[in-house]
């Protein structure tokens, strides 16, 4: 269907005769008739929520039952449940009672979980629709584990079938992928912060620098699938982060957690936050720093946020925001599988270092232009740069066997090194624009909604690489070398440009049935400005002639994507849900640039296609069972990725059509639901498991096709045992994926020392147990645990380049132990 005229059927929908349906408004106040500004109200099993305003009203138009359940509940007061019937327009008012005590916390907990804690997102929020999406919501509140140091394996226990990339260094940079994404810096998800990107640029080099601290978030939001259709074009979905808000009933209130661990790590997090009339502000600071556990791997991190709001009205408010990353880190490199197998604590560098610099801003204004239309403006930012420089080593230095992995060991007669390390600078500056509209109108007696949107982005990013100093400091100056001696120099620019227009309405037939079409319009101009140098090689690897390339190029287009999403719910406790959505990924500059003589781009590569299915049943029996369980396929179509030519260059190109198809399930089952929701005890049995298969079905690459898909373990499970009793909460956690390959030619392990070793290979199946205490005493609270109690040896990566190249060996058995002090 043509956009112009999906637009006009919308208009012409709208413009419908609506229909009558209950409404139910009205107050939310304590007992001194302090307005309630703060209160969430929640209609048991209809799935319809609200926040009350600033004077405390609440509103809800179009309830479709007479007769419901009503909850309110607000931070420091006790929870009112009310059942309510009603008949056309209603007013119900509610004053709330302060806690005479301190609830235990698993009491608190539980409250929040029973009514609030839904495991997926409602079917409109804000200015956004789920409806008929696979989304999951990771509710920070609830997590026993290490989110100091932003334990990913923890955090995202929840979450089916992701791979994670366990690096080991306090969660400065989170790797996140699943269903056949690499994870390397979660570049395959739309990532945002309160709703707007943060990575490096969204469509020439989506990768994610910054990862903001667990403990400064209320959840994290990730919607697979039909995201591409308001996030963008990825295959991968949505990954937001929501921070804390303000506390809504104190001008000033403070909250700080120190945490000291193995290998000397220690974070101090500290935010201060409260609301005075109409402003109301959020900040921290998040300071790490610690050695990891291998040599030369040194890490220091200083991340600063600060959040200000204005409520003009009860109908408009403005919320900007500014958010500074510091770090530098020393980065052990990569070993071989030899290496591995001696001694995984080991390190052969010294002289690679990595250093971020992330400013990002944000501007948001929204306004209610009735109880039925709202409207999103969000203006944000990204200043930012990283640097990398090291030794990675030139597999022809003395001959083709020569691993590039071990040249670091070649010094001169004195003991310096002999070569110069690289220096690679990235500069991104981009800016970009989303608006919103979403409005609710009645169509054949029951409640639609239509949503449409606009952005535009705009990048002017820069990439400079060239000879650094043969120091061992973190030095990131790069030095007027001949490029006689060091080949190695690349200077490019891109500049990128996005317009994007996307529409979805939720079209609900009945009661039990809703159909949400979607269509997305993407302009996305990607270009690549500049040159760079190779080396030519005879037979015996002499180097005959350094080249100078030019690498001018402009990926021009324009495209529509189409969605649809299915939801039908015949009881209160199960939902079936299914969506089709069309993914794009365009080709990054990481794609099309070459900045190493042994990294060779196909001329002819081009951008990815393809298309996700879902289908699946979720829900919540009582207070007892929360599920969702479903099948996927994800058809891809010229997939990137690198292979190896018969000179042992990486090539960046198109490998072929893959398909990627499974079962995902996640049980959440409260065993002690019989005893009721009163109970001081608490013991929850979680099962996550994904099963994926995957296969290359056409490729003309040779040994390609019929091989298995990179990044795909086969078996994926997360098992978690969450106990309580009063105040003291605690966790096991089991997690086990099965083998899985790291390129498309599915080699397996090769220990002949040559250049292939610890950069080729498959990643052998492991797993691991972490255990979580917390302990919470009237304004203070202690946490500790211990990740990979049995000490299991294991890797989740190989790299092809920083911060290897080869194995990158993650962390043996750590403990940490935090305490936090609230006022």
């Amino acid at each position: 269907m043509r956009l112009k005229e999906f637009s006009c059927a919308v208009i012409l929908l709208i413009s419908c005769f609506g229909f009558a349906q209950n409404s139910l408004s009205g107050k939310i106040t304590d007992a001194d008739g302090k307005e309630l500004s703060s209160a969430e109200v929640y209609i048991k099993g209809l799935e319809m929520y609200t926040n009350a305003d600033i004077n405390g009203n609440y509103f809800f138009e179009n309830v479709s039952e007479e007769s419901f359940t009503l909850i309110v509940f607000a931070y420091g007061y006790k929870v009112e449940e009310k059942t309510i019937t009603i008949n056309g327009e209603a007013t119900f008012n509610v004053t709330l009672k302060e806690l005479a005590e301190e609830l235990p916390e698993v009491v608190v907990t539980a409250h929040r979980e029973k009514i609030f804690a839904l495991k997926q997102l409602r079917k409109v929020e804000g200015t956004a629709i789920y409806a008929g999406k696979k989304s999951e919501v990771v509710l920070l509140e609830g997590i026993t584990g290490n989110l100091a140091a932003n334990n990913a394996r923890q955090i995202y226990s929840q979450v089916v079938g992701l791979n994670i990339y366990d690096n080991g260094d306090a969660g400065l940079q989170l790797n996140i992928g699943g269903r056949g994404l690499d994870p390397n810096r979660t570049s395959n998800f739309n990532t945002r912060q309160n709703g707007y990107d943060i990575s490096a640029d969204v469509l020439g080099y989506p990768e994610s620098y910054y990862t903001p601290p667990a403990e400064a978030l209320s959840e994290i939001q990730i919607v697979r699938g039909a995201a591409s259709l308001q996030y963008g074009t990825q295959f991968g979905g949505l990954v937001n982060f929501k921070f804390k808000k303000p506390n809504p009933n104190k001008g000033f209130s403070l909250i700080t957690r120190n945490t000291l661990g193995s290998n000397n790590l220690y974070t101090n997090y500290t935010s201060l936050s409260g609301t005075k009339d109409k402003w109301s502000y959020f900040t921290y600071f998040n300071y790490k720093k610690g050695d990891s556990f291998r040599p030369n791997s040194w890490f220091e991190s200083k991340n600063a946020f600060a959040n200000v709001n204005y409520q003009f009205s009860e109908k408009t408010s403005i919320r900007t925001e500014v958010t500074y990353l510091r770090y530098l880190a020393q980065q052990a490199g990569g070993l071989t599988d030899t290496m591995f197998e001696e001694n995984i604590g080991q390190s052969n560098r010294e002289r690679n270092w990595f250093q971020v610099d992330w400013l990002l801003y944000n501007l948001k204004f929204e306004h209610r232009f009735s109880k039925k239309t709202n409207f999103s403006l969000s203006v944000f930012g990204l200043d930012a740069s990283r640097k990398a420089v090291g030794f990675r080593g030139d597999p022809f230095p003395s001959g083709l066997n020569e691993n590039p992995i071990l040249s670091e060991d070649l010094m001169d007669s004195s003991g310096a090194y002999s070569f110069n390390r690289d220096v690679l600078i990235g500069d991104f500056k981009n800016w970009g624009a989303e608006a919103r509209l979403l409005t609710r109108y009645n169509l054949f007696k029951k409640q639609s909604a239509f949503l449409i949107g606009a952005k535009y982005y705009n990048a002017n990013n820069a990439g400079v690489q060239g000879a650094g100093t043969k120091n061992t400091d973190a030095d990131f100056t790069i030095l007027d070398e001949n490029v006689e001696d060091y080949p190695n120099v690349s200077d490019f620019k891109y500049p990128n440009n996005n317009v994007a227009v996307f529409a979805e309405n939720i079209f609900r037939f009945s009661d039990e049935l809703s159909v949400t079409p979607g269509v997305r319009f993407e302009h996305i101009k990607t270009e690549s400005k500049g040159k760079y140098f190779s080396k030519n090689y005879d037979n015996a690897n002499n180097l005959i002639s350094i080249v100078e390339n030019e690498d001018n190029r402009t990926f021009n287009r324009n495209f529509v994507l189409l969605g649809l999403g299915v939801t039908y719910k015949p009881k209160s406790f199960v939902e079936m849900y299914g969506n089709i959505s069309q993914n794009y990924r365009s080709v990054t500059f990481n794609d099309i640039r070459s900045v190493s003589p042994t990294f060779i781009i196909d001329p002819e590569i081009t951008d990815e296609k393809g298309f996700t299915i879902d289908v699946g049943l979720r829900g919540r029996y009582k207070n007892a069972l929360s599920y969702d369980i479903g099948v996927f396929n994800v058809n891809y179509n010229d997939r990137i990725g690198n292979v190896l030519d018969d000179r042992a260059n990486w090539v960046r190109t198109n490998i072929g059509d893959a398909t990627i198809y499974g079962l995902e399930s996640f049980i959440d089952y409260n065993i002690l639901s019989f005893l009721g929701s009163n109970t001081n005890y608490k013991l929850n049995f979680i099962s996550n498991l994904a099963y994926i298969k995957s296969e290359y079905k056409k490729s003309q690459k040779e040994g390609v096709q019929g091989n298995q898909v990179e990044f795909i373990p086969e078996l994926n499970l997360k098992t978690t045992l969450q106990f309580g009793y009063k105040n003291l909460l605690g966790s096991i956690q089991y997690t086990y994926l099965s083998d899985q390959y790291t390129d498309s030619s599915n080699a397996a392990k090769d220990f002949s020392g040559g250049v292939r070793e610890g950069i080729i290979g498959e990643i052998p199946a492991y797993d691991i147990l972490d255990f979580s205490l917390s302990y919470t005493y009237k304004k203070w609270k202690l946490e500790t645990g211990i990740n990979n109690v049995l000490d299991n040896s294991y890797f989740t990566r190989r790299a092809t380049g920083y911060p290897g190249p080869g194995i990158i060996p993650s962390a043996p058995r750590t403990f940490y132990t935090t305490l936090q002090f609230k006022l």
